[in-house]
Formats: structure tokens, C-alpha cells, sequence
């Protein structure tokens, strides 16, 4: 009984520091974060970039856009959206590179020829400029329905976990994610067109 007045307090987890920020835009907060963060921020740019000083730097530029990210949007899993920045700073680092070098036409299959935006793009690029898509599609969604087409999708939480966590009826939950699927399709459908 005694000791239970030293033990520590629990640490904010990742979105309670996001929340804290957002409202103080104290820098500790992500300070935090950064400590947390940084191995699988630096991990996900090496293996990307294939250059530890590249990827040291590509780390320290994640976290510097996160002062204004952070403000601008909802965030969910501050882990998972981590990861997804990340991946996109260090594909548009491999884009800009990619765009100084000279491309031989002989390298290029003739499938790739008729869209100018995919004759740039490697099946990473493909699979990240998808899962990017994806992410804007969800945020075109009313809140329910992105709430939790992402818990049931992203989160591999069931109907009921969903229905507990979010106190929306089960039939609501079933509706919300069929709807949102449905309605994600549809952008995506829309906004894959070749350019």
C-alpha cells in the first residue's frame, strides 16, 4: 500500500502527446514522440534511401514536418501515420533524385509507355502511391464511416470491439463500414484515372 504512492505515473501515450501538442504546441511533446519514434523512422528511411547519412537526415526532416502535420491533421494511430509520412518523404526524395538522372527508353517495358506517371514509378512507388490514395479517400469519408472502415480494416478490430469502442448501435458499425467501403471504392475508382 505504501509504495503505491511512489510509483510513477503511466507516460501519455503517442496520442495524448499529439493532443497536448495541438493544444500548447509544447515541444516537448514531440520531443517525446521523436524519442519513441525515431529507430523505426530512421529504419523505414534506410530502407528506402539504402544510406545511413541520407536516411539520418531524412529522419531529422520527418520529424521537423511534424511542428505543422500535427496541426493539420486527425490522427488516429500516431504510429501507423508515422510510418506513412515517413515512406512518402523518403519516395519523394527517391522521385526528385530519380528526376536528375537520365531514363533509357530501352529500360522502360512497353506496358509502362502509355502512362507518362507510371513510367517513373517502381512497384514500391506503385504500392506507396496507392496506400496514399487509400489514406485521402478515408479522409473524404463522414467520421463514422472512417472511424471505422479504419478500426475494422486497419486495426482488425470486430464488430463488436468496433460497437464497444465508438458506443455506435452493431448495426450502425455494419452499415457505417459498408457504406464507407463502398463510397472508398468510389474515390479510389475516381482518382486512379491516368492522368
Amino acid at each position: 500500500m505504501f509504495l503505491k504512492f511512489f510509483k510513477k505515473a503511466n507516460p501519455p501515450d503517442d496520442l495524448q502527446l499529439v493532443q497536448q501538442y495541438r493544444v500548447t504546441g509544447d515541444m516537448d511533446c514531440l520531443g517525446e514522440l521523436f524519442e519513441r519514434h525515431t529507430e523505426m523512422v530512421y529504419l523505414v528511411c534506410l530502407k528506402y534511401l539504402h544510406d545511413e547519412d541520407n536516411s539520418k537526415d531524412a529522419t531529422m526532416q520527418v520529424f521537423e514536418s511534424l511542428t505543422e502535420l500535427l496541426l493539420k491533421h486527425e490522427i488516429s494511430n500516431f504510429k501507423s501515420w508515422l510510418h506513412v509520412i515517413t515512406k512518402n518523404h523518403c519516395l519523394m526524395q527517391l522521385r526528385a533524385k530519380k528526376g536528375q538522372e537520365q531514363v533509357r527508353l530501352e529500360d522502360a517495358s512497353p506496358p509502362f509507355m502509355e502512362n507518362a506517371d507510371l513510367f517513373h514509378l517502381s512497384d514500391a512507388e506503385l504500392q506507396e502511391q496507392s496506400e496514399q490514395q487509400l489514406r485521402q479517400g478515408l479522409e473524404t469519408l463522414p467520421p463514422e464511416q472512417r472511424t471505422c472502415v479504419e478500426l475494422f480494416y486497419l486495426q482488425q478490430k470486430s464488430y463488436k470491439e468496433i460497437a464497444e469502442q465508438t458506443n455506435f448501435d452493431l448495426n450502425k458499425v455494419k452499415s457505417y463500414i459498408q457504406n464507407g467501403k463502398r463510397n472508398l471504392k468510389l474515390y479510389l475508382e475516381k482518382h486512379h484515372e491516368p492522368r
